[in-house]
């Protein structure tokens, strides 16, 4: 059991935390959430000895071993490979034991022990954590140094889980993640058998892993079983509870205030005004349910522009005439909902720059509306804003011209009234500088908004808030997202970054999870799961061209049938006829319709031949 007894913790003349206590479940898994700034990683900070709390203690079972990802990544000469395989320190210390030892004794124990802790299975569950967090054959292979932060923190984290620790600690793993990579962690997850505290703010995520939510707010924690949802519905009830509690004590406060005020001069009963005065000076005040006024996402609608916003016609896109992407063919219009889907590093953010204009094609054609205006969301906008001015300062020197009143109306969409709008940019959370960030790129009110992992640093109540806006938005979107609640809600079209190009992926959201889920459990970097990925790719392509086939065939057959209906038309009544067919007279109305008939009938043929053979590549 992981007690938390009393914790309280002060920084910088501030109570974050409060005499937070909870006693978690042994083997639990529990989501820890709360507020931007609530304190999250304060606690886990404590849970993890890192940080000494003024007042209380974090207490696990003697000999328990807890893992936890340092702030620094790591670095160096060493593999991908090597440092999570380095991860397990028993086995390592052990393997190079069993070569230098020459006491035989000790040598059976050695081997004894690393068959106990099945050390030799250990390189192809330390290749298939690596895989699911998306390093193939070659990454594994490569120095740390040739790796971004990101990268990095992936292989502290499959470090983190192949040590398989007592209790397990993840503040916001998925911030570094791709949609695969989130999902692969899930599916881990739910196989893990010690306790789990994990700091998320995905809805799906906390629904998915976790059996408990620990809710910390005002300082406090509370306890929930179940997992996001069912912590939403029990948080409903008692929130609504407080309420009624909260109506009645004033109702009771009232009552007792206007006793004493009537019976305090009456000396016959001033006795009675005098133990309500004392009744109402103990009564405490039950605190009103937590609301943010700030916490507010409003994008400015544009202009109406016609169709099509992009047009891409076997464009191709790269970096120093290394084409990355090729035979793009895609149209945007004013009202597509899109999301990219694809690990990181196969081309999505290269993509979603081609449509933002910052790069050009190498080869083919984009065609685009001469007056679209774009946004485009990256988490470099979040980390370059300058700490040192306030919103204010950064919104008017974006807004060059506008008057201080619209000006402000901009920043008052993003909850940025009042202090907000003056305070500086250092002191605001990870959360409030993302929304300064879509603050600012909304400005002028885009046609098309391109939002690459936009809920980084954003809490649950501000991802519903943000979905919530974009479904309002009536401009198009393009998204890059791991949070799968937000594509599910937003998203109306999925396109696939994969092979080298990007296709339109006409499956579900899940029937893609279910796809990268079977791929992972296949892949443990071999020559094998490459022969898989391709003939997943050529099934995929099979499948895409029916689908393709079987909506021409629906388009023609809708033809045929409007024809068909016309015709009969101008053979009941001549006055209603179309001019194609009032000139026609009864004997070529006639032929006509035969051979219409028959065009449908082939057609109807051919619908129900391609969608059994659809049938039968899905199976």
């Amino acid at each position: 059991m992981l007690k938390l007894s009393d914790i309280t913790v002060r920084l910088g003349g501030r109570v974050i935390l409060d005499g937070a206590t909870a006693a978690l479940p042994p083997g639990s898994r529990v989501g820890l959430i709360g507020r931007n700034g609530a304190g999250k990683s304060t606690l886990v900070r404590v849970i993890a000895s890192q940080l000494e709390p003024d007042a209380g203690k974090a207490e696990m079972p003697k000999g328990s071993r807890l893992g936890y990802i340092a702030q620094e990544a790591p670095h160096g000469d060493m593999t991908p490979f090597e440092t999570v395989l380095a991860a397990d320190v028993e086995r390592a210390a052990l393997m190079i034991e069993s070569e230098t030892c020459e006491d035989p004794d000790r040598l059976g124990e050695v081997y004894e022990r690393l068959m106990a802790i099945d050390a030799y299975t250990a390189p192809a569950r330390a290749a298939s954590i690596l895989v699911g967090l998306g390093f193939d054959e070659e990454m594994q292979q490569r120095t740390l140094d040739s790796f971004s932060g990101g990268w990095k923190m992936r292989v502290a984290l499959a470090a983190l889980l192949f040590s398989e620790p007592d209790v397990l600690l993840l503040d916001e793993p998925s911030n570094h993640l791709d949609l695969e990579a989130v999902m692969w962690l899930e599916d881990f997850l739910k196989g893990y058998k010690a306790t789990i505290v994990v700091v998320s703010h995905e809805r799906d995520f906390l629904n998915n892993v976790v059996d408990h939510i620990l809710h910390l707010q005002g300082g406090k924690v509370t306890l929930y079983p179940g997992g996001y949802d069912a912590f939403e519905r029990q948080r409903a009830e008692r929130l609504a509870q407080i309420e009624a509690a909260r109506a009645n004590q004033a109702v009771q406060r009232e009552k007792l205030q206007s006793y004493i005020a009537k019976n305090s001069a009456r000396a016959s009963t001033a006795k009675q005004a005098q133990s309500r005065q004392k009744m109402l000076a103990k009564m405490q005040p039950i605190a009103e349910s937590f609301n943010d006024p700030t916490l507010s996402f409003g994008f400015p609608n544009p202009t109406e522009l016609r169709p099509p916003l992009i047009t891409l016609d076997m464009a191709s896109v790269g970096y120093s005439e290394v084409p990355i992407l090729k035979r793009l063919n895609m149209r945007l219009d004013p009202d597509d909902r899109v999301a990219l889907l694809g690990r990181n590093g196969n081309g999505k953010t290269t993509l979603a720059r081609l449509l933002a204009a910052q790069l050009t094609p190498m080869d083919g054609d984009m065609a685009s509306s001469g007056k679209m205006k774009v946004g485009y969301f990256t988490q470099y906008q979040v980390e370059e804003l300058d700490t040192e001015d306030t919103p204010l300062e950064h919104m008017t020197h974006m807004m060059k011209g506008a008057t201080p009143a619209a000006v402000r109306a901009q920043l008052g969409r993003f909850g940025f009234s009042g202090e907000k709008a003056t305070t500086k940019v250092g002191r605001l959370s990870g959360g409030e500088r993302a929304r300064l960030a879509l603050a600012l790129i909304t400005r002028d009110a885009p046609h098309l908004l391109i939002l690459d992992e936009p809920t980084n640093h954003l809490d649950v109540d501000a991802r519903e808030a943000l979905v919530q806006a974009l479904n309002d938005y009536t401009g198009a979107v393009v998204l890059v997202s791991h949070d799968r609640h937000m594509l599910e809600l937003t998203a109306d079209r999925l396109v696939l970054v994969d092979d080298g190009t990007a296709r339109e992926y006409d499956g579900s959201l899940d029937d893609y999870i279910a796809l990268v889920l079977g791929s992972s459990a296949k892949n443990t970097g071999g020559k094998g799961p490459k022969k898989d990925k391709k003939a997943a790719a050529a099934a995929r392509d099979r499948e895409t061209a029916m689908k393709k086939t079987i909506r021409d065939i629906e388009a023609d057959t809708a033809r045929f049938t409007t024809e068909l209906n016309a015709v009969d038309t101008a053979m009941a009544d001549p006055k209603k006829a179309e001019p194609r067919f009032s000139r026609l007279s009864m004997t070529e109305l006639m032929k006509r319709r035969s051979e219409v008939e028959a065009k449908l009938a082939a057609s109807e043929a051919k619908w129900l031949e391609a969608s059994e053979a659809l049938e039968g590549v899905a199976a």
